[in-house]
């Protein structure tokens, strides 16, 4: 089972809409998935035009069991949504002496097996819930938006990173995705060469700038329902082809 989160400390660079888009592509190709939201927003459960009785929080705090908050998002796909409860978490965990930062991995111990795939969507920021979502995963997949100090952002959220694998050496950042590429913009390719300088063994095909992208989570749809032959479902479709072929994760960042 392998366990990605779709991570990095700043905002608008379209992480949910990659964690959606990339949960249905697994789906689709007919692997077991559980999409974990662990935003106080909630948005990938809106995205997905799902409702969920019960939250992620929820199940954490041993209010409810784990197959009460599951949600059949698609077929082969299952939610565990976020929301404002996320919020109460957050101040429980900080309130935690020792240990604090395993309370996701110890609540979500008994999925082994259960999937194939699990990725964990993450809020902006670093606060204790992004850290949380880090050490249960051992791989991170950090969408970078093609503008000006992406590079620097991401090496600062690359070095948050290392701080975390002194205490989880497995963890990898194993795809840097640039999204909102634009090839009429000048510094869109530039940045793009320089991800590929720095990353040349992360870097994935980018994922082109595309209205029915922002459009699709309005109709409570995949990119892949609601434009399917559009460049945005193109380029989910090969991000997930190329997770696909990594069947042997490295672990060095």
């Amino acid at each position: 089972m392998r366990k990605l989160a779709v991570a990095l400390s700043k905002g608008g660079v379209g992480k949910s809409t990659t964690a959606v888009n990339l949960a249905a592509a697994l789906a689709q190709r007919q692997r077991r998935v559980l999409l974990i939201d662990m935003d106080t927003q909630g948005q990938t459960a809106r995205m997905l035009k799902a409702s969920p009785a019960h939250s992620i929080a929820e199940v954490i705090n041993g209010e409810v069991g784990l197959a009460d908050a599951l949600v059949e998002a698609r077929p082969g796909l299952q939610l565990l949504a976020g929301g404002r409860g996320l919020a109460g978490l957050k101040r429980a965990i900080d309130r935690k002496e020792f240990g604090g930062e395993q309370t996701l991995s110890e609540a979500l111990a008994d999925l082994d097996g259960a999937y194939d795939y699990v990725i964990v969507d993450t809020a902006p920021g670093w606060d204790v819930l992004t850290v949380n979502a880090l050490f249960f995963v051992d791989e991170v997949l950090t969408p970078v938006a093609l503008e000006v100090l992406a590079l620097q952002g991401l090496q600062e959220f690359t070095r948050s990173l290392g701080a975390i694998r002194r205490y989880h050496s497995r963890l990898a950042l194993r795809y840097v995705l640039p999204t909102f590429h634009d090839r009429r913009v000048r510094k869109s390719e530039e940045i793009l060469q320089q991800l590929q300088s720095h990353y040349p063994e992360q870097l994935c095909h980018p994922i082109r700038y595309n209205v029915r992208l922002s459009e699709a989570p309005g109709y409570g749809q995949t990119i892949f329902e609601y434009a399917a032959h559009s460049t945005g479902a193109e380029d989910y479709r090969l991000l997930a082809e190329r997770i696909l072929n990594d069947e042997h994760p490295q672990t060095d960042a």
